[in-house]
């Protein structure tokens, strides 16, 4: 279930946040971890509405995120994948977690130094964090996908039948 969503833009400033209200009864805030509460649902915005202003502020853009392809399913959207740059998946941050998916925490904590999710989850503060792991590493980043861009247009261009043109007479 969708409770909020935060977003930051590449200097970290919180661009977007919202609260939604629930679309189904909820049993447990969990809010000593998820930070929710319920009069942060009560005044919230309709999901249509924060889904439909989300995909908006998305369109065109390179998203970030961690594990990014959870918030798109929680939200119902799609997103080109050679535009999503997601920190679960970066080669560099596997690899601090012995080739397995590292958590933001962990992350958070071995590369920038700092901590998060120490107690209740803002999700602004993991944006922001997530942000940060991308900016730091962005060069090597974007250089490893235009090179993953370039291989692949070759393969395409390797398998594709090549195309004659018979002049008539």
């Amino acid at each position: 279930m969708l409770a909020r969503v935060s977003l930051v833009n590449q200097f970290g400033h919180c661009v977007y946040d919202k609260h939604v209200k629930p679309t189904e009864l909820v049993k447990d805030y969990r809010t000593h971890v998820s930070g929710i509460r319920p009069q942060d649902l009560k005044t919230g915005e309709d999901f249509k509405t924060v889904q439909r202003e989300v995909s908006e502020i998305l369109s065109g853009r390179t998203l970030v995120g961690h594990a990014v392809h959870h918030d798109l399913e929680v939200l119902l959207l799609s997103h080109p994948k050679s535009d999503i740059r997601d920190t679960s998946k970066f080669k560099p941050f596997r690899q601090i977690n012995k080739g397995g998916t590292p958590s933001l925490k962990k992350l958070t904590a071995k590369v920038l130094g700092f901590a998060v999710q120490t107690g209740e989850h803002d999700s602004v503060q993991d944006a922001q964090a997530t942000m940060r792991l991308y900016t730091m590493y962005k060069r090597e980043w974007e250089s490893k996908v235009s090179l993953k861009g370039k291989k692949l247009r070759m393969m395409q261009k390797k398998n594709k039948p090549a195309l004659t043109h018979t002049p008539e007479s």
